[in-house]
């Protein structure tokens, strides 16, 4: 019978010096939660929001060009930063994954700069598409959502996008409803209007500012002067009611038929049309008032829109 062998005991070597542990790395600090979202239903008062913004901050004699505004609050769905993300790769913007696997990255990127604050446009519900989460909350630092009558946000969006008012009823009464990649922009997600609303002004796990567009047309100084203040900006009387006036549809359609807008997509003469609130009760059927009434009843009441 044999034993198990034992092991033998190593030669003991000459004490040499104890070599001192290198270093480590520094650990990569969390990212930033600087995005402060300008969020909205497509049609709700965005664009609007972000010209008095621009107007406000920059506090000039004269008004922002509106063709500067996308310096003031970039979009999280422009297809060049989906290009700059992928490069030396040409990725295909029309595929739904790809365009999802890319979106950290450009949200990262956005937060890269290291600023406190990062104002980002989004029309994308707050939720997730195919399992990404199109609003990550460690990346934010608060939020802005602007809602608005559906009732006049959807004539506004039938104009915007080219289609019949009924088409758009329709459409804004789906939860699968987005905008498909156009080579401008890639897909967002937008769902029905009243679960893009509860999603944005329900259980925000972030500061967040409901503004109403109504309100923004009635009531302009208490509006955005919240918005200021919520964005922790000093508020200044004169300079409020100077970037409103400089913001008023007045201004910024005259701008536009001076030079155009670069963020109309050309399916409508015009982006500024008329910016009034309580159109549709000259121009929605009344069938389809009655479908919107059925399809956004609970949350209409709670806006106070029925």
């Amino acid at each position: 019978m044999s034993k198990t062998p034992t092991k033998k005991s190593a030669p003991r070597k000459a004490a040499s010096k104890v070599a001192k542990p290198k270093a480590s790395p520094p650990k990569a600090s969390p990212p930033k939660a600087s995005i402060v979202w300008l969020a909205s239903y497509p049609k709700s008062g965005n664009t609007w929001t972000r010209i008095f913004l621009a107007n406000y901050l920059m506090n000039l004699d004269q008004p922002v060009s509106i063709n500067q505004v996308h310096r003031f609050g970039m979009g999280d769905s422009i297809a060049k930063t989906y290009n700059m993300v992928a490069a030396p790769n040409t990725p295909d913007l029309s595929d739904v994954e790809t365009t999802l696997r890319l979106r950290d990255k450009v949200l990262r990127g956005i937060i890269g700069n290291n600023a406190d604050v990062n104002l980002v446009k989004t029309h994308n519900i707050r939720g997730a598409a195919y399992g990404t989460q199109l609003i990550p909350a460690e990346y934010t630092r608060s939020a802005v959502y602007i809602v608005r009558n559906p009732m006049d946000m959807v004539l506004s969006y039938a104009r915007h996008y080219g289609i019949e008012p009924a088409a758009a009823v329709e459409a804004i009464g789906r939860s699968d409803n987005a905008n498909a990649s156009d080579g401008a922009a890639v897909w967002q997600f937008l769902g029905s209007w009243s679960e893009h609303v509860c999603s944005w002004t329900s259980n925000s796990p972030y500061p967040s500012l409901v503004l109403r567009y109504e309100d923004m047309l009635e009531k302009p100084e208490e509006a955005f002067g919240a918005l200021v203040r919520h964005l922790g900006v000093p508020l200044e009387e004169e300079r409020l009611k100077k970037a409103i006036r400089f913001a008023s549809f007045d201004e910024v359609s005259s701008q536009e038929k001076a030079s155009g807008f670069k963020e109309n997509p050309g399916k409508s003469e015009t982006f500024f049309t008329s910016g009034k609130a309580g159109a549709w009760k000259d121009a929605l059927s009344e069938d389809l008032i009655e479908k919107m009434r059925t399809d956004h009843r609970a949350t209409m009441k709670r806006f106070g829109y029925l």
